[in-house]
């Protein structure tokens, strides 16, 4: 299993257009053979910053995953909208071991 965190930081004036582009790419990803979570977070403190929580089978399931044309619209729909680079940190799962407690 392969988890990446992603921070992203919006333009102020683009929240509302990011949150939208982002919840249709969720609901496409969620339906995907080898995702397992496709969490969407705004931060309450700073309503700019986001942190997308994906959980993946495997990276080969990362890899088709970059691959759709869902993602790849919302990478190119969202990418003058970021006030800064997004950020993606890969993690190793720990726990919950196995695929049934995700």
């Amino acid at each position: 299993m392969v988890v990446y965190v992603v921070e992203v930081y919006v333009k102020e004036d683009r929240i509302e257009d990011f949150k939208k582009a982002t919840i249709e790419n969720h609901n496409k990803t969620t339906q995907e053979p080898g995702n397992y979570r496709f969490d969407v977070l705004q931060s309450k403190e700073d309503p700019a910053r986001f942190t997308l929580y994906e959980v993946y089978e495997s990276e080969e399931a990362v890899q088709a995953h970059k691959e759709t044309e869902h993602y790849q619209k919302w990478r190119d729909t969202v990418a003058d909208w970021m006030a800064k680079p997004r950020k993606g940190i890969k993690h190793e799962v720990i726990v919950p071991e196995g695929k049934d407690r995700w």
